[in-house]
């Protein structure tokens, strides 16, 4: 059983990588061929408290990972103006996570936490960068952004599964290699009278389109991990049922240590659904600041605080969670580096509780902006300008920048004042696509 000497909370951030806002049957996902796709995740939901209305910070990987360590606007930090930090950056002493700067783990870390992460770093490589220079006490997964579930190689043929800060040769299948390294954390917790914060942060279900059985695939997608040639629907959602599975693992551990009532076990998305995903009702994906590309599942799962079956509107983007956590942990923030989060700790206590949250965005790619504030939405996408009611229009289809062009003028006079709080984007930031139309039809 878990020592009794600190009754604050442990947490499980759980981040799922590439997932869309529809992928999971509690967000109206259809079942799959073999039945359930997402029946552990479901479960989390129906006995917590699920968002309806939560966002991910960026529309790509590390720059929402900026955030979601910092609690801070991405945009603050050299390393997340890269869409998204690549493999060309291997070495780089600028494209990472500044180890100085102040960390979710570090500060939980400073308040007697225990800390680890299993999973996908993303945040710079080694030696600048790197999960132990942040604020992890211990480290398993990859340092890249994308690697082949079998090989666990990088899209440049480098092998990329880490312990600590040694290179870590492990057969098997990435997504059970991280649940079950995440269990024996647990497991290795339970007797300790500290509280842990564990990241779990999967690779899946990002590509290539490997399950369980696909080893096979690994030799044919290596020169390109993209796997532009292959996937489809029904293994995408074999990969994402491999995860659930794994998070029953996680929950069962926590059960047979007596810890699930006081852990707060959060469920998301880096950002939203890829080629193969269920964004529905929304449109774009990946590297859109149209709705499917940065709303995403939010569950939040903690028996002692949170009452079973609840669902908040209420608007959050990741960076709100990060705030979340460290108060819940009675962690405070480091005034030299003030936090853009907002905790939702009051709406975990009453689902009903909501308060204004205006949330912004801006893009390198296709020169995107948004600011989604109240019902509405403003949007410019390749110099375009948009105004969309939200709830009456989840698809954005119907632009209301002619009928109401006072209310653009407002959100885009808005979206400017914002913006002039942060950092220009840098003159050589990157952006990196896998793949274009020539590769397959867009919308």
């Amino acid at each position: 059983m878990q020592g009794a000497r600190d009754a604050r909370p442990n947490v499980v951030f759980i981040v799922a990588d590439d997932l869309g806002f529809a992928d999971l049957g509690c967000y109206g996902g259809r079942d799959a061929a073999f039945g359930a796709v997402s029946p552990v995740l479901d479960g989390l939901a129906a006995n917590g408290l699920r968002f309806t209305q939560g966002y991910a910070n960026s529309p790509v990987c590390s720059p929402t990972r900026f955030a979601l360590m910092t609690a801070r606007y991405q945009y603050r930090l050299r390393g997340a103006a890269e869409e998204p930090i690549n493999s060309k950056s291997r070495g780089s002493t600028t494209l990472g996570l500044p180890p100085e700067h102040p960390t979710l783990p570090s500060l939980l870390r400073g308040a007697g936490y225990r800390t680890a992460l299993v999973g996908k770093w993303h945040l710079g490589y080694p030696p600048s960068f790197g999960p132990l220079r942040s604020g992890y006490e211990e480290f398993f997964g990859p340092m890249s952004g994308g690697v082949d579930y079998f090989t666990h190689c990088s899209s440049t043929g480098q092998h990329d599964l880490w312990s600590g800060d040694a290179q870590q040769r492990e057969d098997g299948y990435l997504t059970d290699l991280l649940s079950r390294r995440a269990v024996d954390y647990i497991d290795s917790m339970a007797a300790q009278p500290a509280p842990f914060f564990l990241s779990l942060h999967y690779t899946a279900p990002h590509w290539p389109w490997e399950t369980r059985d696909d080893a096979a695939l690994a030799q044919e997608v290596k020169d390109n991990l993209f796997h532009l040639h292959g996937g489809n629907i029904h293994t995408y959602r074999r990969m994402v049922h491999h995860m659930d599975e794994g998070i029953g693992w996680v929950m069962d551990a926590l059960r047979r240590h007596g810890m699930a009532d006081n852990t707060l076990v959060v469920f998301t998305s880096d950002n939203g659904g890829e080629r193969f995903s269920d964004n529905w009702p929304l449109v774009g994906g990946k590297m859109d600041l149209t709705e499917g590309g940065i709303r995403v599942p939010w569950i939040a799962h903690w028996p002692a605080a949170i009452a079973s079956g609840g669902v908040s509107g209420q608007h959050c983007m990741t960076m709100d969670w990060s705030a979340t956590m460290l108060e819940a942990c009675g962690a405070a923030a480091d005034p030299a580096w003030p936090l853009d989060g907002v905790s939702l700790l009051p709406v975990l206590r009453d689902p009903a509780h909501t308060f204004a949250r205006p949330l912004f965005w801006r893009m390198n790619h296709r020169g995107q902006r948004a600011l989604r504030d109240g019902d509405w939405k403003y949007l410019r996408v390749d110099g375009h300008d948009y105004l969309f009611d939200i709830p009456a229009d989840e698809r954005e289809r119907a632009n209301l920048a002619g009928r109401d062009p006072a209310r653009l003028a407002q959100l885009r006079d808005a979206w400017e004042a914002w913006n002039l709080t942060m950092p220009p984007i840098p003159q050589d930031a990157t952006v990196s696509l896998g793949y274009s139309a020539k590769d397959m039809p867009q919308r």
